[in-house]
């Protein structure tokens, strides 16, 4: 592709509307992600404790905007001040949980229907974690580690209240943290918060706005499509495991395993000569 416009179609997709479409695609995975976590009774806990199912289901759809707020000091609840994504939100929850038949469900789960859904949800990510920096930097302009954590939980706030979100159903797993076993789109936003913030804090990446967030969207979008294709779930776990074995004594605990046995069995042949 000629570079201008591969740069005229970044500077596009920088410019989109997430309203609605972008908000369906992400209400719509939001909701499927509750039903699927209530496992077989989802339909028969729907329908005997709605009120609990839409709580725990605004909460996954809101829980970027509403951590982040509160950790910046202003109102957990003001992302439900727009009408708008609220009424799409409880719209797209009413049609996973209530259509007849349960056809809402069953289109949603559709492969071509997820795919469409997955790629959305995944531009729509890029949007938050982006918009997250900048709101940091406002506040706190040169506090890097505040903006890196403020674009991470609103890349992937529903990880981070998981925990809260299932006690609203009345399911406590104190062990749902993801500080503990963070998944791949908190790591994905986490890298994406921390390219953000290199590029509007220094001059290290000298490529052009719109093609840094367009190359953080293609990433968000390619590994999206093949955990749901190819089956790759977290492509960072290869690195994570080669920097455990050298920063943080993989290497020396499995060497001090070696010399520990090496040491038992000179031991042991040690008493056997004594014996004889």
């Amino acid at each position: 592709m000629d570079p201008e416009a591969f740069l005229d179609v970044a500077n596009q997709v920088i410019k989109l509307k997430m309203f609605p479409f972008f908000d369906i695609a992400h209400s719509l995975l939001a909701a499927l992600a509750v039903r699927e976590d209530l496992g077989a009774n989802a339909q028969a806990f729907s329908r005997k404790h709605p009120l609990a199912c839409w709580l725990s289901t605004m909460l996954v759809i809101f829980a970027g905007g509403m951590v982040a707020n509160g950790l910046l000091g202003e109102p957990i609840l003001a992302p439900l001040k727009n009408t708008g994504q609220l009424l799409v939100g409880t719209a797209v929850w009413y049609v996973v949980f209530y259509t007849p038949f349960d056809i809402g469900y069953k289109v949603a789960k559709f492969l071509p229907v997820k795919i469409v859904a997955s790629a959305m949800k995944e531009i729509y990510r890029a949007k938050k974690v982006y918009d997250g920096v900048g709101h940091a930097a406002k506040l706190y302009p040169n506090a890097w580690i505040i903006m890196i954590i403020i674009g991470t939980l609103k890349g992937n706030g529903a990880g981070f209240t998981k925990l809260i979100e299932r006690l609203i159903r009345g399911a406590w797993t104190p062990t749902a943290m993801e500080f503990m076993q963070p998944s791949f789109y908190t790591k994905a936003s986490l890298l994406a918060s921390i390219i953000f913030v290199l590029d509007k804090k220094t001059d290290w990446i000298s490529a052009p706005h719109a093609l840094v967030y367009f190359g953080i969207v293609i990433f968000l979008v390619y590994f999206k499509l093949s955990s749901i294709l190819l089956g790759i779930h977290d492509p960072f776990l290869p690195l994570e495991n080669l920097c455990c074995a050298i920063f943080f004594g993989g290497i020396w605990d499995s060497l001090a395993k070696i010399l520990g046995r090496g040491q038992a069995k000179d031991g042991d042949s040690k008493d056997v000569k004594k014996s004889n």
